[in-house]
């Protein structure tokens, strides 16, 4: 089964959820009991660490023998490690009746891991079911999509996002409100948005965005890209490009529509209301389009420092 949707939108869960149902001891309408010893080891995974290929090349099994998955390594799935689900695929169950494994962002196998894949996919065991999680369901071979049952997430609503952080994870209405509209639909990255520092840099940034949109003064921009690119923290610069686009965004929206109820930067929006009554003669559109291709092109190592550059260069043209 192919299970695609946007990051954090609970794909990974509902696979283990699905997985815990074929092991558990006694379950309720088809549903774990998530009482009994099966339930509880099923989803107990030891995930290697991110420097530690060796173990990157195996699969990675819960404390429930039946219940196997398959991490990247960086940026790619090793073959090692399909070519050891295929091995383990040959086994049968140990305690339950089934056995699972799991291909996480199964989009970043290369055509060689890939292809390693498809002859277990093309002669499956009547006791093993995979799931592929992917947000990137274009990534992979037509091949194996072709061979997969395809469940897709759809983002979850604003709301729905804000009443779960202020219920589940104390977030305060202002916190959960911000947060779930920079989530983009999902759970999983709202719950990581710390608000105080996308508040910090949002102050920085917001510099930026008026300048570009008001004077179109390089040399500043130029100086606050160089402060975007953190050699020891690489995560600091995407998330330096989400406030940025957020910030585009909400004037782009402001200025076609009006519709405040898409802002997301709403605590901001008389600030954003006066840089989108100068913003007519820029092509917002294009500067979110560069954002977007700036950050798939980080997946291949781009020197950041460069790519920054052209990027504030961009927004003055």
């Amino acid at each position: 089964m192919l299970l695609s949707g946007d990051e954090g939108v609970g794909k990974l869960k509902f696979a283990l959820e699905i997985a815990k149902s074929f092991v558990c001891a006694a379950p309720v309408n088809g549903e774990a009991c998530d009482v009994c010893s099966q339930c509880r080891r099923a989803d107990k995974f030891s995930l290697p660490k991110s420097d530690e290929k060796e173990d990157h090349e195996r699969v990675v099994f819960s404390d429930h023998p039946d219940v196997g998955m398959v991490v990247p390594y960086n940026r790619n799935i090793l073959i090692k490690a399909i070519r050891h689900l295929e091995s383990e695929a040959n086994y049968r169950p140990y305690e339950a009746e089934a056995r699972i494994f799991i291909i996480d962002d199964a989009h970043k196998m290369n055509d060689p891991a890939a292809n390693a894949l498809l002859k277990t996919l093309e002669e499956p065991s009547s006791t093993i079911y995979i799931f592929l999680v992917t947000s990137r369901p274009d990534k992979l071979l037509p091949t194996i999509r072709s061979r997969c049952q395809s469940l897709r997430f759809v983002p979850v609503t604003i709301p729905q996002i804000e009443e779960y952080l202020i219920s589940e994870r104390a977030f305060t209405h202002d916190e959960a409100r911000l947060a779930a509209r920079l989530s983009r639909g999902s759970i999983g990255r709202a719950v990581s948005v710390n608000v105080d520092e996308f508040r910090r840099r949002r102050e920085k940034l917001m510099g930026v965005v008026g300048n570009a949109i008001q004077h179109g003064a390089l040399a500043p921009m130029l100086k606050t890209a160089e402060e975007m690119n953190d050699p020891k923290d690489k995560s600091a610069f995407e998330e330096n490009l989400d406030v940025i686009q957020s910030l585009i965004y909400d004037v782009w929206t402001i200025n076609v529509s009006g519709d405040h109820s898409r802002v997301i930067n709403s605590d901001l929006e008389g600030h954003l209301r006066l840089l989108a009554a100068e913003a007519g003669k820029h092509d917002l559109p294009r500067w979110l389009a560069s954002i977007d291709t700036l950050r798939e092109n980080l997946a291949v190592n781009i020197n950041r420092k460069i790519a920054a550059d052209a990027l504030v260069v961009g927004m003055t043209d």
